[in-house]
């Protein structure tokens, strides 16, 4: 989730200026950046309970130590410090309760991806073991309660929190027990940005499925594969899921900025506060008719803020946010990159994928969307499986970076980073049965292992 600060000033007039704000993001091809997002879950080394934001060992203090480590800039509210910001756009975050979120700078390349997640990884290395602390990459977090979480001191989470009860059943589950990893991508112009959105929430199912890591809820199986998926289930449906107007005719810059105008309010941030309008219309806002904000009109910066306040699987703002996945190991995070990479940014590979889901409709997307978080790559898809058309879909993206011809000091090319989905669309477990195997095995059923075995 953002940190606060779009500072656009200018009043909307009509959509189409939303439209013209989100259309503003087209790029040449060779301008595409590659933008990875994603958290993890911190644990106290000394009983792996979720850490406070207050006290020595507690994650302030972890962004008040990597700020002296790396000398970023940091990221207030109310007075309390809540991000960092870095070089090249990249920044560090907080989520609810405590996760920890890497946004990545925009990177040229895969290998540069790997290089800033290996520099992330490193910096937690550096920083945590002094406060007891260590960061697991997972879905859905394996043993705490929600009771047992701290709220991080983030205006806009206090009156999320208090509105997810009113819309939904597992939004403060949300907020405080589940990870994501998520790429941000370009697009050239309207007819590339559809061309994307629609492939790009057709194939989300199967990405849920092949990045599938979190199968246990409060110290047990629960008979999923992605408890983070299944809370999306019922968090708020207003504002999340797949949406229908995207495969709609019609569908363009101004449909999506329409449907976010209908998507209810949770704040406008002005003079460094955060004022609750949950539930408010936007279109009111536009308007100058906010009960809590009479008079106040809504500006092109409180439009992007209102834009990050949409959950949809995949995210339209300046740029492409794909946002179906668990969080989870190195290799996974960057083969999450490099599939929406090779599809998106070669025309030939975009045009294969979109060959390949044409013939989904709207409420079959929606019912393996369902499915995918109890039965994961095995899901039942056409004559075969997820398992089956994951192979086709690694091809298509395989091919789109062999297109790229990216090649790293080793005279590598991006598809390296597909090795792990190849060898799940071939037969390997995913992340969450290869931690039901260790716990039915190995682990005897203590779930506490996971959190050495997956920690960065």
């Amino acid at each position: 989730m953002s940190n606060p600060g779009d500072a656009d000033t200018r009043e909307i007039t009509s959509v189409s200026d939303l439209a013209a704000y989100l259309e503003s993001g087209c790029k040449p091809p060779a301008d595409y950046t590659i933008g990875t997002e994603h958290e993890a879950f911190g644990f106290r080394r000394d009983g792996f309970a979720p850490p406070a934001y207050e006290g020595p060992g507690g994650i302030g203090a972890l962004l008040r130590a990597t700020q002296a480590r790396d000398g970023w800039e940091g990221i207030l509210d109310n007075g309390n410090i809540i991000g960092l910001k870095g070089k090249g756009g990249a920044s560090l975050s907080l989520e609810p309760g405590g996760q920890f979120e890497l946004s990545g700078a925009t990177l040229a390349n895969l290998h540069a991806t790997a290089a800033e997640l290996d520099a992330h990884i490193a910096r937690l290395h550096d920083v945590a073991p002094g406060l007891g602390l260590g960061f697991a990459p997972l879905g859905f977090h394996p043993t705490a309660s929600r009771a047992d979480f701290h709220w991080m001191p983030k205006g806009r989470y206090k009156i999320m929190r208090a509105y997810m009860p009113k819309v939904g059943t597992r939004g403060l589950d949300m907020m405080l027990r589940t990870c994501t990893v998520q790429v941000n991508l370009d697009f050239t112009s309207e007819a590339d940005m559809v061309a994307k959105m629609r492939v790009g929430s057709a194939l989300q199912p199967l990405a849920t499925a092949l990045f599938a890591n979190s199968p246990f809820y409060e110290g047990k199986p629960n008979g999923l594969l992605s408890n983070r998926a299944y809370v999306w289930g019922d968090t708020d449906n207003a504002r999340s899921g797949i949406p229908a107007m995207i495969f709609e005719d019609g569908f363009g810059f101004e449909a999506y900025a329409n449907w976010l105008l209908d998507v209810p309010m949770y704040f406008v941030y002005r003079d460094g506060m955060y004022h609750d309008v949950a539930g408010a219309s936007f279109r009111d806002f536009m308007a100058g008719r906010l009960e809590a904000l009479p008079g106040e009109r809504a500006t092109i910066g409180d439009f992007a803020d209102h834009s990050t306040t949409a959950f949809p699987d995949v995210r339209l703002k300046k740029y492409i946010e794909t946002r179906g996945a668990d969080s989870g190991s190195r290799a996974m995070m960057l083969a999450q990159s490099a599939l929406w990479t090779g599809i998106f940014y070669d025309p030939a590979a975009l045009s294969a994928a979109q060959a390949l889901v044409k013939g989904l409709t709207h409420a079959e997307i929606l019912a393996l969307r369902a499915a995918v978080p109890a039965t994961g790559i095995n899901t039942k898809f056409g004559a075969g499986t997820l398992r089956d058309f994951a192979r086709e879909v690694v091809a298509i993206a395989a091919s789109g970076l062999k297109a790229r011809a990216r090649l790293n000091q080793e005279g590598q090319d991006e598809t390296l980073y597909l090795v792990p989905l190849w060898e799940i669309a071939a037969g390997a477990p995913t992340q969450a049965e290869h931690w039901l195997a260790r716990y039915h095995g190995e682990w005897s059923g203590d779930v506490t292992r996971i959190f050495e075995e997956a920690a960065f």
